[in-house]
């Protein structure tokens, strides 16, 4: 099963549409299959006056309205469609997250192949009902999430009309940067379990370790925020990776992919080849005659294993040899 790897642009094109397209290509280089972009217009996602997080402060240096600090960042109509296009241009698949009903309507123009409902808005039910109504595949992640809260979004999601099976779930940990023992990765199997639905994992660990054991343990979707410096200004950058480290985690993620395999416990063809070698049949310990009793002073195991398996041994025990043997030469019957 492959993978689907979603590079997070989210904010970290700073508002630049030419830092925006420079973020496409490392995306398309790097090898993921989506670069994801957030939509929003900034008076219907926050009032004047709320605060930032405390992260984004941090992160930012400085403190200021998240009014002002995300409208530097909105992408309007026109910004979409030129995105949208260069992504073809790349061959990378466009995507975004809305986080209000305009920006859900602006994003229904350019036929997304599914939608992203993103940590914060999973309590939103007008916003989960718009979303549940358009019948495509939906993205729930699940950070600062409970169980219950999840289960009340999927009910939201299939009484609007999109059904279980069209529902993937990120696990996620909503701090920039997450600290490790914070992340609880195996919550993501457990959510998988509870709602029997596929899941993944949206990252906002440091490095690449974390998500990498994401898709070992089965992780079907992987977010990860990228930036092309973490030195940028902007709230999200210092919890991104770099060009080369995103294309490390995906070059790590195909090579798990390919280890992982169907599950099936037999030989490999490479493993075929190294039976005889590696094996053992049964030879002469020491010099036995015709008619000798087959006992074990007179029988051993040594390699190669083209002869009778250590495993007949005792269906050999007891048994008359038909003819002369000497040290080591493999038992005939």
């Amino acid at each position: 099963m492959k993978t689907i790897v979603i590079a997070e642009a989210g904010v970290n094109h700073n508002g630049s549409l030419d830092i925006a397209k420079e973020m496409i290509r490392a995306a398309s280089d790097s090898g993921a299959d989506y670069i994801k972009f957030q939509t929003f217009l900034t008076q219907n996602l926050v009032s004047k006056d709320a605060k930032q997080a405390d992260y984004q402060t941090k992160n930012l240096g400085y403190e200021s309205s998240q009014f002002e600090m995300l409208k530097k960042l909105e992408l309007n109509l026109n910004d979409h469609k030129e995105l949208y296009e260069y992504c073809k241009k790349c061959n990378i698949g466009f995507f975004s997250t809305a986080f209000d009903l305009d920006s859900i309507t602006l994003l229904e123009s350019f036929n997304l192949p599914m939608w992203k409902v993103p940590s914060g808005e999973i309590t939103n039910f007008p916003y989960l009902k718009k979303i549940g109504s358009l019948l495509k595949p939906v993205i729930l992640s699940t950070g600062m999430a409970t169980l219950g809260e999840i289960e009340a979004a999927i009910e939201v999601l299939e009484t609007s009309g999109t059904d279980r099976n069209l529902i993937s779930i990120l696990h996620c940990t909503t701090e920039y940067p997450a600290p490790v023992d914070e992340v609880n990765l195996n919550a993501m199997i457990t959510i998988g379990q509870a709602f029997k639905v596929k899941f993944g994992y949206s990252d906002h660990t440091e490095g690449i370790e974390i998500p990498l054991a994401a898709v070992a343990m089965g992780a079907s979707i992987i977010e990860k925020h990228f930036t092309l410096d973490k030195k940028m200004e902007g709230p999200d950058h210092k919890a991104s990776l770099e060009p080369t480290e995103l294309k490390q985690m995906i070059i790590g993620i195909r090579k798990i992919e390919r280890a992982l395999g169907n599950g099936i416990k037999t030989p490999s063809p490479g493993e075929r080849a190294n039976i005889i070698p590696a094996r053992k049949s049964l030879v002469a310990l020491k010099m036995i005659k015709k008619g000798e009793v087959f006992s074990d002073l007179n029988l051993t195991a040594k390699r190669p294993g083209d002869g009778i398996s250590p495993m007949q041994w005792e269906r050999i025990i007891g048994t008359q040899a038909k003819r002369d043997y000497k040290k080591d030469e493999q038992i005939e019957q």
